[in-house]
């Protein structure tokens, strides 16, 4: 599979393990055009607490596992869970507590970046 449809598909069972467990304000940028980002794409999401973002970096995890035999290089953040980071390479997924997202602000960090919201189901 090239690479392109490769990513393309993990980005969609990422957001799709993050719908089913609710996750909440799901949004892709793609970085791809941008010369110094760390990655192709962010994923960036938010859970109500810690236990909700537990459930959903495990769902993320189950999923891609599942569908695309791939596991991340790189988890972070899972013990506090008030923002964890998982690196597929291509993508790198943000599952974050709301106060913890808005004090980062990743978004704002990479404005130039294309942005798709995803609806919450």
């Amino acid at each position: 599979m090239a690479r392109e449809a490769r990513t393309e598909r993990l980005n969609h069972c990422i957001i799709e393990g993050i719908r089913d467990k609710k996750g909440k304000k799901i949004v892709l940028l793609d970085l791809r055009r941008l010369g110094d980002a760390p990655a192709d794409f962010f994923v960036i999401c938010e859970g109500d607490s810690n236990t909700h973002i537990k459930a959903i970096s495990d769902s993320i995890y189950k999923k891609v596992k599942e569908e695309m035999l791939t596991m991340p290089a790189h988890v972070e953040g899972s013990q506090n869970a008030k923002w964890v980071l998982m690196d597929y390479f291509n993508t790198i997924v943000h599952v974050f507590y709301p106060e913890t997202r808005e004090f980062y602000d990743i978004e704002q960090l990479w404005s130039d970046a294309d942005f798709t919201e995803f609806a919450e189901l």
